[in-house]
């Protein structure tokens, strides 16, 4: 249908203003994210944690209560961080603190995460008037259920006024210059 394509992507959403914040709010991030072995791997060796629960199967089969390798948590936090952008952060003027961040039970590889977020309370900035922070607390859980790691973070966001002060939804996109 001729237009269609616009007309959703008018709709499509990249975080949100303080106005569009409701308490109790849950926010369902998709797609989800199957964690490989290549995943974790990298992601080991890019942050030097060289610990053998992650990177030495071997190990992880003879040593631990796992019997295989555990995907280290600072890359299911970063992924389920990642997953809330679209529905969170994605106009945050600030990520101002990570309150708490609890690693539930382990992730393996090929499990396949995903994650919600709800909103557990909002204020206006007392020094700004264009801005408020939201406090929110993410729950990653894979594919069958199982909860597997929980943070509770403050975002700084603006208001409509700021981001209409700063070009609307999208400040800094440049226009197509007309095609010969």
């Amino acid at each position: 249908m001729p237009g269609s394509a616009t007309r959703r992507s008018a709709h499509m959403q990249f975080g949100r203003a303080y106005e569009e914040f409701e308490v109790g709010a849950v926010y369902k991030h998709w797609p989800g994210k199957t964690i490989t072995e290549s995943d974790d791997h990298l992601f080991c060796l890019i942050t030097m944690n060289h610990h053998p629960l992650h990177l030495d199967a071997h190990y992880a089969a003879e040593s631990t209560q796992f019997g295989k390798n555990v995907v280290v948590g600072n890359l299911i936090y970063s992924v389920l961080l990642g997953m809330s952008v679209a529905d969170v952060s994605g106009k945050a003027i600030a990520n101002l603190e990570i309150e708490s961040l609890r690693h539930v039970a382990p992730t393996f590889h090929g499990d396949t995460i995903y994650g919600e977020t709800t909103v557990l309370d909002k204020w206006e900035s007392k020094s700004k008037d264009d801005r408020g922070v939201v406090y929110v607390e993410t729950t990653g859980y894979k594919q069958d259920g199982t909860v597997v790691c929980i943070f509770r973070r403050k975002v700084m966001v603006p208001k409509h006024s700021y981001l209409e002060a700063r070009g609307g939804e999208q400040p800094g996109r440049p226009v197509p210059l007309p095609r010969d």
